[in-house]
């Protein structure tokens, strides 16, 4: 087992062998082509008499309007870069979250006050020792509970595994892993399923329990938030280096660390009800994970490039080339939301769809010391920009700013800023909107770090 090197079975680093965004979109909208319609008598019988008491019981918490109500909203307004909706959850009124904001999990009333999260996420190897493979997909996979704001209950594995290329033992390293990273988070590995496939593949189904008042969603920020991150990025650059055998001891030391440190917090900080959304960064980068969150709510968020954290010295895979694959996928899928601020060295998360109109003009604006090299894509342009979109609507805040420059469509980043920011993340921190009056509790009791804001 000393020789086996798990990576090198591996065609993508952990969270980082995920579909890019784009393609998961069009995957997701595929399937709706022959979904039933949505009249009443289409639906089965089950969904049209599924738990009548919810809107009656939600009625005095505005849990109506947070849940099936708000996700109907959300949905006929996202089109989520397709052009195309995602799907209306209306017909499940029980449905608090489904996939239509690609949120961390979906979450179930089940009445009493409670509702139940379940997720699932899985991998290929991410580290060498199979062992501690077990422990990240597992300490990832409930991540995606704690990011809803609740507690895992159980868990079952998923494994497929080439026995003709590794031994049965080293699976059961994997799953011993697992086990105990379960067995931390004071939850069973209760069952699981297994198949003989080509490459080696682990993860976990997680099942959790929350009160249904305290969900919290990736999508829920207001104007004014700060945004918050409880991890450092750079965790795909490290593993690219380990897969290319050049990782140091330390760094493979420091990414193990961070990626079996759970993110038990996140229940805690539910509790708070400054606390306005919440996510999980992983394999879509901060700048992916960034954008589901204003996704659909005329806003924008601005990230201060020199307040992310970063995990110290990774700039060596950089120099040595050590990209994941995962990081160009990400770009090239949400590139054209983004713009970059030269001047105060910030990317604006979420700017229109098809960009900045370029027949628009602000009124009454002129550039700025501060706004004066903000650029979409980072490429300055003669355009004379306004306020307002051909659609109709005023542009988000931050996008009238970047407007001033006068840059074309479509999105660039500076190489460095794009490779660290868009870097795929496994067992990731998780990025917080909150009021500016949780700042102090946030970075005294939670080691958060304020890296922007919702504008």
């Amino acid at each position: 087992m000393e020789s086996i090197r798990l990576t090198q079975f591996s065609p993508g680093a952990g969270c980082g062998c995920k579909i890019s965004p784009a393609q998961l979109r069009e995957i997701i909208q595929e399937s709706l082509s022959g979904s039933a319609k949505k009249d009443p008598e289409s639906l089965p019988a089950a969904a049209k008499t599924q738990r009548p008491e919810i809107k009656e019981q939600h009625a005095g918490t505005g849990k109506e309007s947070a849940g099936a109500g708000e996700q109907r909203s959300c949905t006929t307004a996202r089109s989520n870069g397709t052009g195309n909706r995602r799907p209306d959850i209306s017909e499940f009124p029980g449905l608090l979250v489904g996939n239509e904001s690609s949120d961390d999990a979906a979450v179930y009333d089940i009445g009493g006050g409670k509702a139940i999260i379940s997720t699932t996420d899985f991998f290929t190897p991410i580290v060498d020792d199979p062992y501690d493979f077990g422990r990240i997909a597992a300490t990832n996979a409930l991540s995606d509970v704690y990011a809803m704001g609740g507690n895992p209950l159980m868990a079952i594995a998923i494994l497929g595994w080439p026995l003709d290329k590794l031994p049965a033992s080293v699976a059961g390293k994997v799953l011993e892993g697992a086990r105990a990273v379960c067995t931390a988070a004071g939850i069973p590995l209760a069952g699981g399923h297994s198949i003989s496939i080509s490459e080696p593949v682990f993860g976990l189904a997680v099942t959790g329990l929350m009160d249904s008042a305290l969900v919290k969603k990736n999508n829920t920020i207001q104007k004014g938030d700060l945004l918050f991150l409880t991890k450092p990025l750079g965790i795909g650059l490290i593993s690219t280096g380990i897969k290319r055998g050049v990782a140091s001891e330390e760094h493979m030391e420091t990414a193990l660390q961070l990626m079996t440190r759970l993110n038990a917090e996140g229940p805690r900080l539910a509790l708070l009800s400054g606390v306005h959304a919440l996510t999980d960064v992983t394999g879509f980068g901060l700048l992916g994970h960034c954008l589901e969150m204003v996704e659909g709510s005329g806003l924008t968020a601005q990230i201060r490039v020199d307040h992310v954290p970063l995990i110290p010295g990774i700039d060596k895979y950089i120099a040595l080339d050590c990209i994941p694959g995962g990081t160009y996928r990400n770009f090239d899928s949400y590139g054209h939301r983004l713009a970059f601020s030269a001047a105060d060295n910030t990317v604006i998360v979420g700017i229109p769809e098809d960009g900045i109109p370029e027949d628009a003009t602000l009124p009454d604006a002129a550039p700025t010391t501060a706004t004066a090299g903000i650029t979409q894509g980072g490429t300055p342009g003669g355009s004379t920009l306004q306020g307002n979109n051909p659609g109709g609507g005023t542009l988000p805040d931050a996008a009238q700013k970047t407007a001033i420059s006068g840059s074309p469509k479509g999105g660039t980043l500076p190489h460095p800023v794009k490779l660290r920011l868009c870097d795929p993340q496994t067992s990731g921190g998780l990025l917080i909107a909150a009021h500016p009056d949780t700042r102090e509790v946030l970075e005294k009791e939670f080691g958060a770090v304020n890296i922007g804001e919702i504008q």
